[in-house]
């Protein structure tokens, strides 16, 4: 029989966020049932909920940056027991037989699309999938991934989403020592940008429309700040990066990054505005032999390299922690860009820090 879970939901686009209790199916012979400790919010969270991207069917529960404690495993597990930490990011199955998948990069599954941890279509059930905004969830144990024992839970959240989001691009292209790299926006998506490329030994340089954000980028590991409104400064970068990571989820011109770039340079875009970004001009494309690309959060063995490699490093999110009772007022603050950089729900109902604690990471 389903058992039921405590969750957060939304009942209508704008409507606040509200108590729920949705089923979870009972663990089968390759499932994990894990009782979640912290979920981490994301923009995409916010999006899906009030229906950004289109109808969905509420009540819904977001929520794909998921820390727990293995509760239970099925007989045919291998790879996690009763106890362990772990983690669920953004995909919970995928058809597992297309080229995709059988390459580990099942995010990007054409046999129907990979499973939402929300927003999908669960193949045992048939009904919605229901994320992290939860106190338990189960999934299939190819999609749980080991979480490195000494990083701080609450801080390795959101490398679920964040992380793998900036980390795959930085693999892909092959940054490393020696690499000059930009990274544009500092915010969940840019703070780790930063800090995954620094550890891999690259030259980080933020570009920021905002000047109080210099030390704050500098303090994460960046050797360099640009203001992107002073137009000096822009056409001072010309030619001067292999390689320029867009966190940026707003529309924006895009030439001024594209000329950046060295010869055969390329501005991966990670953020995805509601409206398109003005089409960038032709000849600095074609004179540099520059590309613009585009990159979707990662596989699962890749997003277990990415926590290992986080691991080595000691590099967790920086974080404020909330009460479940906080969602809507994180969901506010996150719309005026109030956080810094990533807000992580803690779960379990237990004795804990008062909202508002900062962890550092």
């Amino acid at each position: 029989m389903p058992t039921t879970a405590r969750a957060f939901a939304a009942f209508a686009p704008t409507e606040p966020l509200g108590p729920h209790r949705i089923s979870r199916r009972d663990p089968g012979p390759r499932d994990v049932a894990i009782d979640i400790d912290y979920c981490g919010i994301c923009h995409s969270d916010i999006h899906f909920l009030r229906g950004d991207w289109g109808p969905i069917p509420y009540p819904a529960v977001a929520g794909h940056e998921i820390i727990g404690r293995v509760t239970a495993v099925g007989d045919e597990v291998t790879r996690h027991s009763v106890g362990d930490t772990v983690g669920v990011g953004c995909m919970v199955d995928s058809c597992r037989t297309c080229p995709s998948c059988r390459e580990s990069l099942e995010n990007y599954c054409t046999g129907g699309g990979s499973v939402g941890t929300y927003m999908g279509v669960d193949r045992h059930t048939g009904g919605p999938t229901y994320g992290g905004y939860s106190s338990a969830i189960v999934v299939d144990e190819d999609f749980v991934l080991r979480i490195p024992g000494h990083l701080d839970p609450a801080g390795a959240a959101p490398l679920l989403c964040a992380g793998i989001t900036t980390f795959s691009p930085l693999r892909h292209w092959e940054v490393g020592e020696g690499s000059t790299v930009g990274v544009v926006g500092l915010g969940g998506l840019g703070h780790m940008g930063v800090k995954l490329a620094a550890a891999m030994g690259a030259e980080v340089v933020v570009f920021t429309t905002s000047p109080h954000k210099v030390e704050d980028a500098r303090d994460l590991g960046a050797h360099d700040v640009v203001i992107s409104t002073d137009e000096e400064a822009m056409v001072a970068q010309a030619r001067r990066f292999d390689f320029i990571l867009d966190t940026v989820a707003a529309p924006h011109t895009l030439d001024p990054y594209v000329r950046s770039l060295r010869r055969d340079g390329t501005l991966c875009l990670l953020g995805a505005p509601a409206e398109p970004h003005p089409s960038p001009a032709v000849m600095p494309l074609i004179a540099g032999r520059r590309s613009v690309a585009g990159s979707l959060i990662g596989g699962i063995a890749e997003t277990q390299e990415m926590l290992d490699f986080c691991g080595r490093h000691g590099i967790t999110s920086q974080v404020e922690t909330i009460s479940m009772n906080g969602i809507n007022e994180a969901h506010e603050r996150m719309l005026r860009s109030d956080v810094k950089y990533r807000f992580v729900i803690e779960m379990q109902e237990r004795e804990r820090a008062p909202a508002g604690t900062v962890a550092l990471g």
